[in-house]
């Protein structure tokens, strides 16, 4: 379709599930479509925690997004960050020009949330792009290393103590993957320690784990986390995280060289830049149309927004919902344009699952309640049916397939591109400063809109 200056134009800002699924709904559509991204990929957030944890590469998780509109002649992608919004005269503000937009999609994901303690995100690791993921990865590695060099026993143990904090799905999922890794795939790499006596700890400030759960499954995924040898702290909060470890109100202390922060998200400085009504999580609240109140033109979907559908039921912040949710918004926009009044937003709950390790998952698909072996097919092959591009799908069940029989994970690189100095191999040296360990990575990553 050519790209013709009267159509409306849709702007459409995040390549994540939502945006990305209104701009594909969009196609064939009598609209310009304008794409707005801060990095050139989408991701597949939900595996992320798999090249945390040197499972999968970056590229098997992301695909380029202008390969994935290469054919849709309405879209153009442009690689740009938003910086803020103009409602009243409809403009779009980037980081270098602006945009004029008829309708306006906001898809742009959550960020951490440290509920007050923002200094925490200095020590603590969170997990929501592919950078953040390299930096735990390398973290995780560069603690092995150091491990092996040092004659301290305290320094050590230290060393070698993993903790979660956040006892939600991703949470649960990058304990499980920590303690295989060290009991499995790295038991026969190291010479001087016993990688298989990693300790992994997941917090969960909450009376139990997984609480979007029913609770005899979660139940059944902490024992599963307890056959891997992960120690649960339930009904702890955390009040202190520092370069040593994490305290408990109570003055215990954790000493750990890794700390993950998976407990929570909050809105982005794009959603409080609307100047409208958030939720206490930050979140744009919109109408059962996924419009901003006032703004029928504006459209708030997934992660960032806390929408309630028409049936009453409260949107969760899962890909599923997304998705639906960035159909959902081309269809209003495509009955708008052809005089028809868009009808509310109905979410289909199509079930959730989560992974504690190999062999061991836990799902809930409408009264149907699975845990062990088949709970993890089913979460695989959702997992592979949700990636974009056959490329994608293939390795990842490739890798899937291969570790499943071998143990072995091809991702296990120390690279140190992303930041993270080699100060645990300095510390644990026993006679001065380590070599470099500098090595090849063909995967570049910055911080995606989700």
């Amino acid at each position: 379709m050519a790209d013709r200056k009267d159509m409306p134009h849709v702007v459409i800002v995040g390549g994540g599930f939502g945006g990305l699924n209104a701009a594909m709904s969009l196609a064939g559509a009598p609209v310009r479509v304008t794409l707005v991204d801060r990095t050139n990929h989408h991701l597949f957030q939900p595996l992320l925690y798999q090249v945390a944890t040197a499972g999968l590469s970056p590229a098997d998780i992301a695909v380029p997004i202008r390969s994935v509109f290469s054919r849709q002649r309405n879209v153009r992608v442009l690689l740009a960050e938003a910086t803020g919004i103009d409602l009243p005269g409809k403009r779009l503000l980037l980081d270098k020009g602006e945009l004029r937009y008829d309708y306006l999609v906001l898809a742009v994901g959550a960020t951490h949330n440290f509920f007050g303690h923002d200094e925490w995100g200095t020590h603590a690791l969170g997990l929501k792009t592919l950078d953040e993921a390299l930096r735990i990865r390398e973290r995780m590695l560069l603690a092995f290393e150091g491990a092996e060099r040092t004659t301290d026993p305290e320094a050590r143990k230290r060393l070698l103590t993993f903790v979660v904090i956040g006892g939600g799905p991703t949470g649960v999922e990058m304990a499980g993957a920590f303690s295989e890794l060290a009991t499995h795939v790295l038991s026969k790499d190291f010479r001087a320690i016993d990688p298989s006596s990693t300790r992994v700890v997941l917090v969960e400030a909450g009376p139990r784990i997984l609480a979007a759960f029913p609770e005899d499954l979660g139940k059944r995924a902490e024992a599963q986390l307890a056959s891997l040898g992960v120690a649960v702290e339930k009904g702890r909060p955390v009040a202190r995280i520092d370069d040593n470890g994490i305290a408990f109100g109570d003055g215990e202390r954790i000493d750990a060289a890794t700390v993950v922060w998976a407990a929570g998200v909050r809105g982005t400085k794009l959603s409080r830049a609307l100047g409208i009504e958030l939720d206490r999580g930050g979140r744009v609240k919109v109408g059962a149309d996924c419009a901003v109140p006032g703004h029928p033109e504006v459209f708030a979907i997934g992660d960032m927004a806390a929408c309630r559908d028409k049936n009453g039921v409260d949107v969760p912040g899962l890909c599923p919902a997304a998705i639906q949710q960035g159909k959902y918004v081309a269809r209003a926009i495509r009955a708008e344009l052809r005089g028809k009044p868009r009808e509310p937003f109905a979410y289909l709950d199509k079930g959730t699952m989560a992974t504690v390790g190999r062999k061991r998952a836990i799902a809930m698909m409408g009264k149907l309640e699975l845990a062990g072996f088949l709970a993890w097919l089913a979460w695989m092959a959702v997992h592979v049916f949700f990636l974009i591009g056959f490329k994608n799908r293939f390795l990842v069940m490739f890798n899937w397939i291969w570790q499943y029989f071998t143990w072995k994970r091809g991702a296990r690189l120390i690279t140190t591109h992303t930041g993270v100095e080699p100060k645990l191999l300095l510390a644990a040296a026993p006679d001065g400063p380590v070599p470099s360990l500098r090595t090849a990575d063909s995967a570049s990553s910055s911080t995606p809109h989700s």
